[in-house]
């Protein structure tokens, strides 16, 4: 089998020549041109038509992010972002994540040839991924295609993306859905805040949605309905029964915006969010979540107390619990024990801390990413008797690992794609179950 081609992005030829040696050590890949700034990237990619590109989050002319997002318009293909630690780097990775990138990593320290190692087996590791996920991908396709002409459909097939599709302008109109990794316009980031986000008219509803979306709509504004002004109040939003749980990886940002910017503000429910991303890059990640969603949306912090309403994302580098207080409220616990599943935060450890809370109604999610991570937690939950448990189906998944370990398991009550989740959790949320 031929290897992978690689085209490497980099305005430093050192980096260069680091990033093309490192590849090119597993005979699967091979460096075909690098290119010195996103211009050139955009040129040398269109027309060689590499199957992957490694591209540099920060460089003259034309930076990563722009060249991210003419390539997915132009020809996408899986991206992968070098991004370095400092704020603008990382901010601009996140919105390279949003906007169609396979994944990133942190461009290696030169002081220390363990931390090169590091980094070329991250890289490697990811590169695979993106190979493995495009095939499978396409075999899904093929599959999908094969069953509609048997099933003698006249329907034309739509490829799987992870993108929601668009409001119909009136009930005649078909769906119209964005090609795999296709750029969204960008919103500017916003600095956290403490203080709550005013509510919003029913911010999760567009003029038109799909039928289960409208469903769950009048579903929960029913429920809604029936409950007295002053639950709503700030103070009150401390007092909840239900609690909603998300894990993700591969893919996961994307994702996480399609969901949150669809959940109502008075979410009478909290919101868990684990999402593996090194320290540093997830308080970037909640920020830009916080721009997006009527929800307020923030990196958790050790001791924080859950409010309904709010989301909270693990911080990189730290387990995120769930723990009852002594006047029964419920707060975060972090920590920095060991790596569970190979990761830290893990959605095991989360999902593991919502066994004992039996007075809650749980709404567990598992979404796209690599690996088993969650899936074995959801399991207990499931067993333990929590139904309402959640899996991204491959349709939309970026890297259907994580959600297909679940529904392997047999522990997944409702699998959906990416765009009805948020109506599912709604859903599940206003009616209690």
């Amino acid at each position: 089998m031929a290897p992978y081609k690689v085209l490497v992005v980099d305005d430093s030829a050192f980096m260069r020549k680091i990033f093309s040696d490192l590849i090119e050590k597993d005979p699967s890949f091979q460096v075909v041109d690098t290119a010195v700034n996103g211009r050139e990237a955009v040129e040398k990619a269109l027309g060689l038509k590499p199957d992957i590109v490694t591209m540099d989050v920060e460089m003259p002319e034309m930076n990563g992010l722009e060249a991210l997002k003419l390539i997915m318009a132009k020809h996408p293909m899986p991206v992968i972002m070098l991004s370095g630690i400092n704020e603008e780097g990382m901010k601009e990775t996140i919105m390279a994540l949003e906007s169609g990138a396979f994944d990133f990593i942190r461009k290696p320290s030169l002081t220390y040839s363990q931390h090169i190692d590091q980094v070329r087996d991250a890289l490697l590791e990811q590169l695979k991924a993106a190979m493995a996920a495009r095939e499978r991908r396409a075999a899904f396709q093929a599959e999908e295609k094969k069953r509609k002409r048997q099933a003698g459909s006249d329907r034309p097939f739509v490829s799987p993306a992870t993108a929601i599709p668009e409001p119909k302008k009136n009930k005649y109109e078909p769906i119209k859905r964005p090609e795999l990794f296709s750029p969204k316009p960008e919103v500017p980031l916003e600095k956290p805040e403490r203080r709550m986000k005013a509510k919003k008219t029913n911010p999760s509803l567009p003029p038109a949605v799909t039928v289960e979306e409208t469903a769950a709509a009048r579903e929960y504004a029913a429920a809604q309905a029936r409950t007295d002004e002053t639950d709503k109040q700030p103070e009150k939003r401390l007092a909840f029964d239900d609690l909603v749980a998300i894990g993700c990886s591969t893919g996961g940002p994307r994702a996480l915006k399609a969901v949150l910017e669809k959940l109502p503000a008075d979410l009478p429910a909290p919101v868990v969010i684990v999402q593996h991303m090194p320290p540093n890059f997830t308080r970037s990640l909640a920020q830009r979540l916080n721009s997006f969603s009527p929800l307020e949306v923030m990196e958790a912090e050790d001791g924080m107390k859950l409010r309904a309403g709010c989301a909270y994302v693990a911080p990189g580098g730290k387990h995120m619990r769930v723990v009852k207080e002594a006047d029964g409220g419920l707060a975060l616990s972090l920590s920095e024990d060991q790596p569970v599943n190979g990761h830290r935060p893990s959605v095991d450890t989360l999902f593991e801390s919502l066994l004992p809370l039996a007075s809650l109604r749980r709404h567990a999610v598992l979404m796209t990413g690599m690996g088993s991570d969650g899936a074995k937690m959801m399991k207990r939950l499931y067993d333990s008797g929590v139904k309402s448990t959640f899996a991204e189906s491959e349709e939309t998944c970026v890297v259907y690992g994580m959600p297909r370990s679940a529904v392997e398991l047999d522990c997944v009550s409702h699998l959906l794609p990416l765009h009805q989740i948020a109506a599912g959790v709604v859903r599940a949320v206003s009616n209690g179950k």
